[in-house]
């Protein structure tokens, strides 16, 4: 009986929002969302045709970059390398899916959930309505066009694996004797 429900615990301990935690980051969002950003944005392309996946991948992302900016138990472990490696990942993310460049990481990432829960609903016009305003230039239905389409991302998979290789050093680090 056991056997059976340690899979089910980790599939309820898993999200997919980052800033609610993973099992797999033991209790820390953002160590979560960094070793779990290889396998969901190691290969953009795979999310073509899943927009509440592609939107949460985006999400993924902007968190993981604000976090490692801004988290005060991150922002002065983290290799400058792996902060511009992350950044690019964001940039061609945000290129890639319509998103303006200057758009405040939070309000995003809200209107970012607030589409995937919609359209997760059934709701296509409140779906529609989160992908309104100056931070999707290009519309919701282009928007949504490019989160259907998404084609792999080189940088993004670059940011998805420096953000997993930063966690994996501190955690070494962290764990050695001083």
């Amino acid at each position: 009986m056991k056997r059976r429900l340690f899979p089910l615990l980790l599939l309820a301990g898993c999200s997919a929002d980052p800033t609610t935690g993973y099992l797999i980051g033991l209790g820390d969002p953002v160590r979560g969302a960094a070793l779990a950003a290889p396998t969901r944005l190691g290969d953009t392309s795979r999310l073509a045709g899943d927009q509440v996946a592609a939107a949460r991948g985006v999400i993924l992302l902007e968190f993981i970059d604000l976090s490692f900016r801004t988290d005060p138990r991150y922002m002065h472990d983290v290799a400058p390398v792996n902060v511009h490696t992350i950044r690019l990942g964001r940039t061609e993310m945000r290129a890639a899916v319509g998103i303006a460049p200057n758009a405040p990481p939070e309000p995003l990432m809200a209107q970012l959930r607030e589409f995937g829960n919609a359209l997760e609903a059934g709701n296509l016009v409140q779906a529609e309505v989160a992908l309104s305003g100056p931070m999707f230039p290009l519309g919701a239905q282009e928007t949504m066009r490019r989160l259907r389409s998404l084609p792999r991302l080189p940088a993004v998979s670059a940011a998805a694996g420096a953000a997993n290789n930063q966690i994996t050093m501190l955690d070494m680090r962290r764990r050695s004797p001083s």
